[in-house]
């Protein structure tokens, strides 16, 4: 019975060498051939849940290196490099539909609702692109307005702070009215209205770089800088018209005609004014004195008044237009004896009524009174790239400005004669095509500011409306912060409620005042003329001697006051007042009568005694 134990060699045919075993009659198996089955069940299901879930992939061996296979790749990407852009686009779709899939498998209806959500977008894309211009580049946003009332006179003067968050607006009627877009309502109503050069008409307003500082130019000789709410930071000083020399004198002589902040250095700003100098401020020194003076020249030599001013995009060269039509650039890196850059003849001689920098690039627009629109390149500053003519200009301050992105130029054009609205017209860049023409109001279209960040175009007309156009889905803030406000009215109630007092006593109507100290008591007693025994006051009244309360002299006001107990009449009739006492002295004699009873019993005058012996004739008449 010696027999050994064997345990049989454990390979992939696990099974089959199981069945030998038990043919031969050893002893002591591993693994019966129920179990040897049900791991195979086990391992079949397992592999049909990695099929379900997507994970078959995994796990898998690695691959052997091949280098003819691994050039044959290199040179398949090295085609793929050099294929045309649509040969790649279609390569790529079936590369990318050519990949194993990673992950469990997308059910068949979410993938019918992911398909039908993706035509939609680009149906919904496509409309949009043909409801638009054909380039994204042209886009106005002009699908919305609104308007804000400043007045019944020309919007003359409009700026919004860089943030996008509040706008000023000046007028010819002296006025700037400050908008807050953050909290006004559909109404549009400005939050302050101020007038802060007195009875000049407001010409510009300028937010700084930081948005904190408003630079005002009127028709004065003296600007002004206010800050977000509307109080005075800063007044120029007044130039000495009687000096000859401009460079002598601390500030202009002569009224404003632009002015504009330096958009690198905060605290610095321009001013050009009638007496041809263009002068350079620094904030903190708190306006006593000019930075720095230029003189514009006319062809003659004589002085030239600069209508417009404006600095490039890095604050280093300014542009001035003026009135003699010349186009001159200063840089105040170098002297400002002489211009860097001058056109004598660029416009038609009159005011230059806006002069703007593009955003990137060498571009330069104006805008003149000649009814005129060029555009002008830095770099070969001798003629104008484009121009375009007819456009009617009233106010010497008409803008023309350059889109966000430089696409597009626009300016505005007044009311001629016989004209009905006023417009803005809007050009490419480019070709200086006529892209939009948009009616505004009926009347004089004059300011225009397109905003970069908020993405609206704000217009001032010449009816004291300020207009905002926007987009809502390309528009930010700004305006379309205020649209969405509705107005809510106040309700007053029409019921009364009656509340019953409980306690009257502690109104303040009936509560007795608490005395702190004695002192207060004392100062409020000695005004009390009955408390503090006070005598009667001297007669102050009267003029002249003469006593107005009591009568005509001093001692008719003694008589009348001291003497008798009846006030006599000034205006009575003496005769009758005397008469009045006559019956009661006859028959009641006080005075006259009783002092002569004793010696004169009877009376000796012409009523009681009668001469007989006088004829008729000789008699006196007592009648």
């Amino acid at each position: 019975m010696n027999k050994k134990i064997s345990f049989g060699k454990i390979s992939a045919n696990f099974g089959h060498n199981a069945q030998n075993i038990e043919a031969t009659g050893t002893f002591g198996t591993f693994g019966p051939p129920q179990a040897i089955q049900a791991l195979e069940d086990d391992t079949a299901e397992s592999q049909q849940i990695k099929t379900v879930m997507g994970i078959t992939n995994f796990g898998k061996k690695a691959k052997s290196f091949d280098i003819k296979e691994m050039i044959a790749q290199v040179k398949a990407t090295a085609r793929e490099i050099t294929k045309k852009p649509d040969e790649e686009k279609a390569s790529s779709e079936s590369d990318d539909s050519e990949d194993d899939f990673v992950g469990p498998p997308v059910p068949e209806h979410l993938t019918a609702d992911i398909k039908e959500k993706k035509e939609s977008t680009a149906n919904s894309d496509d409309s949009d692109e043909e409801g638009s211009y054909e380039d994204n580049n042209l886009f106005i946003p002009c699908t919305h307005e609104t308007q804000m009332v400043h007045g019944n006179k020309a919007v003359t003067a409009l700026s919004v702070d860089p943030s996008g968050a509040r706008l000023a607006s000046g007028s010819v009627d002296y006025d700037v009215s400050f908008w807050d877009f953050a909290g006004m309502d559909s109404n549009m109503r400005s939050f302050r209205t101020l007038q802060p050069a007195d009875n000049h008409p407001i010409r510009g307003l300028h937010y700084s770089s930081t948005g904190d500082l408003l630079l005002v130019i009127s028709g004065a000789s003296q600007a002004k800088v206010i800050d977000r709410d509307g109080f005075e930071k800063l007044e120029t000083v007044k130039g000495d018209m009687y000096i000859t020399d401009q460079a002598k004198t601390k500030g202009h002589t002569a009224g404003l005609l632009a002015g504009v902040w330096n958009p690198v250095t905060k605290e610095e700003f321009l001013t050009t004014s009638a007496d041809g100098t263009i002068r350079a401020w620094d904030f903190y020194e708190g306006g006593k004195h000019h930075k720095q003076i230029i003189k514009c020249r006319a062809q003659n030599g004589l002085k030239t008044s600069p209508t417009a001013v404006n600095f490039n995009r890095e604050g280093k060269v300014i542009a001035c237009g003026c009135a003699d039509g010349s186009l001159q650039l200063w840089d105040f890196r170098k002297s400002s004896v002489a211009p860097a850059k001058q056109i004598r003849k660029a416009h038609a001689p009159g005011e230059i009524t806006s002069i703007c920098f593009s955003h990137i690039g060498d571009n330069l627009l104006t805008r003149s009174c000649d009814e005129t629109m060029k555009l002008w390149d830095l770099r070969n500053f001798k003629q104008q790239v484009h121009q375009v003519t007819d456009l009617y200009t009233r106010y010497d301050t008409t803008d023309a400005i350059f889109s966000p992105n430089d696409a597009l130029v626009a300016t505005g054009v007044s009311l001629d004669k016989g004209d009905k609205q006023g417009i803005i017209n809007f050009y490419d860049t480019k070709t200086f095509d006529l892209v939009k023409r948009m009616e505004v109001a009926n009347s004089h279209t004059i300011k225009l500011i397109w905003h970069t960040k908020l993405n609206q175009i704000f217009v001032g007309t010449g009816n004291g409306f300020v207009k905002c156009y926007y987009d809502e889905r390309r528009s930010l803030r700004g305006a379309t912060l205020c649209v969405v406000k509705h107005h809510r009215k106040m309700q007053h109630s029409e019921i009364v409620s009656s509340q019953q007092i409980i306690t009257p006593h502690a109104l303040p109507l009936f509560r007795q005042e608490r005395r702190k100290t004695s002192r207060k008591q004392m100062e409020k007693d000695r005004l009390d003329p009955v408390k503090s025994k006070r005598p009667d006051l001297p007669i102050t009244s009267g003029q002249g001697g003469r006593v107005a309360s009591s009568g005509g002299t001093l001692s008719s006001y003694v008589i009348r006051n001291l003497g008798l107990s009846k006030r006599v009449e000034d205006d009575q009739d003496p005769r009758e007042a005397i008469l009045k006492y006559a019956k009661d002295a006859e028959e009641n004699p006080y005075w006259i009568t009783p002092a002569y009873k004793n010696t004169q019993p009877k009376a000796c005058t012409s009523k009681y005694v009668e001469d007989k012996d006088e004829p008729e004739n000789k008699k006196s008449r007592t009648d």
